[in-house]
């Protein structure tokens, strides 16, 4: 029995006082069989295309300062964090990317390398972005100030957007399925109809959210260039 609804988001799986359930962050790893490596199938085929997309695309947005290969480490998070929102999706596998623990161990490092890297390397391109074309000489000081509460803001954001579709859904499901025993078998029916289609749609918000996790970050990238 659940002590309350958000005690499914605990790690509470431990041995000698470590959490286990922090290890299906990579079990996505195992899941890869070793024939994806040794025999192109259709699964590695569509893959391959996928990746490939992403690469055009996140070069695209990088736009031509970007440095070269930068655009993998992005693809390369796309997949890491597309790897737990599905695993999430099955029953008694752990959430991880439903924890800020995780998505702030993301986001936070990302955003403190590219500021660290802009304001060394760039610092005049850094302190022009604070204020933007066109703005009238009354407003700078407001604008100074709103731009820079907006950046310092970047990680969290981006962490708690994550975290939070992820914790939606499942705790949607959750109460959903706390209703069953209690229903009779014609309403029990719908509810079921009702679950799989909420799974669709997580399945759906699983893409969608490692897809603007990783999108957001290229573009954090470009501005600092």
């Amino acid at each position: 029995m659940m002590t309350n609804l958000f005690s499914v988001f605990d790690p509470a799986t431990s041995v000698m006082n470590l959490s286990l359930n922090w290890i299906s962050t990579i079990l996505g790893l195992t899941l890869i069989p070793t024939a994806f490596w040794l025999m192109p199938s259709r699964y590695s085929l569509i893959w391959n295309k996928i990746l490939l997309t992403l690469h055009n695309e996140f070069k695209t947005l990088l736009g031509p300062t970007g440095h070269p290969g930068s655009s993998f480490m992005f693809i390369s998070l796309f997949s890491l964090i597309l790897f737990n929102n599905f695993l999430g999706l099955f029953p008694y596998v752990f959430t991880s990317s439903s924890h800020l623990t995780l998505t702030l161990a993301l986001a936070l490092p990302l955003w403190l390398s590219f500021m660290i890297y802009g304001w060394i390397n760039h610092t005049q391109h850094m302190f022009a972005h604070l204020v933007p074309q066109g703005t009238p000489a009354v407003l700078m000081p407001f604008m100074v100030c709103i731009e820079t509460i907006s950046n310092v803001i970047r990680p969290g954001t981006l962490a708690v957007r994550l975290a939070a579709n992820m914790i939606a859904g499942h705790l949607l499901l959750t109460l959903l399925g706390n209703t069953g025993p209690s229903l009779s078998y014609s309403i029990l029916s719908l509810l079921i109809i009702a679950q799989i289609a909420l799974l669709v749609l997580e399945a759906a918000v699983a893409i969608i959210q490692s897809y603007v996790f990783a999108v957001l970050s290229t573009l954090y990238s470009s501005e600092v260039n």
